[in-house]
């Protein structure tokens, strides 16, 4: 499904968040939004799922503007939003099962994600008995158990360790490589997204600033050739009114 956001804006109050943002994003493509706190990405991304609606333009999913929440858009935060109360296996079949999935069919289709995240064997335990790591390993499970043809994900990994944190990007490119969903991600990592994304669209201030094609064939490591010099663009741009500012 193509993504189209087409000259949007939103305010809180008097504060603008965003302005006359534009972005194309193409199926089966993997997209970072990268930019300093308070840019407005996480914004950007709760309207693309329907939870806020811009004051300004239009979101668009194959042409049809974004009305609401839908299963097709699939979404993971950073917190993991896990019901406490449920077993894994539970939290990864409750989507299924609202959208009306018979309940052992539903428990059939969370066991094989269950599987492609890598946590079979945890699927009668709580969120409290796992890892940060692994609660994120379950709500991908979680959002991708719903067949969603987009998948948003809002720093799901800002809150893990360093060397957690990369070992879950390669496990989000290793299941993006074999389901091929339609990535929309965003981080404040300028080494995430440039390791993660097909493109990289920089915001500050609430507009897109530039957006880079990364073009470094995967596997992708940051000894990769190329990946130093990308990143040193994208800082150039993040930093560059900083730089002028103390001048």
């Amino acid at each position: 499904m193509k993504l189209s956001v087409e000259q949007v804006g939103k305010r809180f109050g008097d504060r603008r968040i965003l302005q006359d943002v534009n972005l194309t994003v193409r199926e089966n493509e993997f997209v970072c939004i990268l930019g300093h706190s308070g840019c407005g990405k996480s914004t950007l991304l709760n309207m693309v799922a329907g939870y806020l609606f811009p004051d300004e333009g239009q979101i668009r999913v194959d042409g049809v503007p974004i009305e609401g929440p839908s299963k097709a858009r699939g979404m993971v935060f950073q917190d993991h939003a896990l019901f406490p109360w449920c077993t894994v296996i539970e939290n990864i079949s409750f989507g299924p099962e609202v959208q009306g999935m018979p309940k052992k069919k539903a428990r059939e289709a969370a066991q094989s994600f269950l599987s492609l995240v890598g946590l079979e064997s945890y699927a009668n335990h709580y969120p409290a008995e796992l890892s940060g790591g692994m609660k994120q390993r379950v709500g991908i499970a979680r959002a991708l158990a719903s067949s969603p043809d987009i998948l948003l994900m809002d720093e799901p990994f800002g809150a893990l360790d360093i060397l957690t944190r990369d070992m879950m990007q390669r496990e989000l490119r290793r299941i993006y490589e074999k389901l091929r969903p339609t990535i929309l991600f965003v981080t404040h990592s300028i080494s995430e997204a440039v390791y993660l994304a097909d493109r990289v669209v920089v915001m500050k201030h609430g507009e897109i600033a530039d957006i880079f094609e990364i073009g470094i064939a995967h596997p992708r490591t940051y000894e990769s050739p190329g990946f130093g010099e990308a990143m040193a663009r994208i800082e150039r741009v993040l930093m560059k009114d900083e730089e002028e500012a103390l001048a």
